[in-house]
């Protein structure tokens, strides 16, 4: 049995080391990135299948000129987790097909989907969710007490 002398094996450990660190440096310069809307959508999809619910007040939408020249489209929000008061946006330009913005109803309560963690990650709407309600919710007005009626005595003859 011939042995190799250690000075072979050091070269072999060294090219297998160099050539793994060439690959992994060729897929990082070359693997595909995520873009910005991929990013959002899979927050919103995270937020909506995660995240906790509060009540909130859809506070404001607007459009806003992006610094690439495209239109923006924002809901402002706020909402209330332990005594702090949040206010946060969301772009939900990526959603006009499903959502539009002019039948939003600014000023009325809406439901905020937000990361326990970290309650800046927060979300209105999504895919597959929506903390838009309808309409103002009904609530029955308490005038007091109502007429009573009063059994009538009986008749004397």
């Amino acid at each position: 049995m011939i042995l190799l002398l250690p000075t072979v094996w050091r070269a072999a450990i060294g090219i297998t080391v160099l050539a793994g660190a060439v690959s992994a440096g060729v897929w990082l310069v070359f693997r595909k990135r995520p873009s910005a809307d991929e990013l959002e959508r899979a927050r919103r999809k995270l937020l909506s299948q995660s995240g906790r619910l509060v009540d909130g007040m859809l506070l404001d939408i607007y459009d806003m000129e992006a610094a690439d020249g495209r239109t923006r489209t924002l809901l402002v929000f706020s909402y209330r987790i332990g005594g702090v008061e949040y206010e946060c946006s969301q772009d939900v330009s990526g959603m006009l097909g499903t959502l539009n913005p002019s039948e939003l109803p600014a000023g009325f309560p809406c439901s905020v989907r937000y990361q326990p963690g970290n309650p800046h990650n927060s979300i209105v709407i999504a895919e597959a969710w929506s903390g838009i309600r309808a309409s103002m919710p009904a609530h029955p007005i308490s005038a007091g007490p109502g007429p009573v009626d009063l059994p009538q005595p009986p008749a004397q003859r």
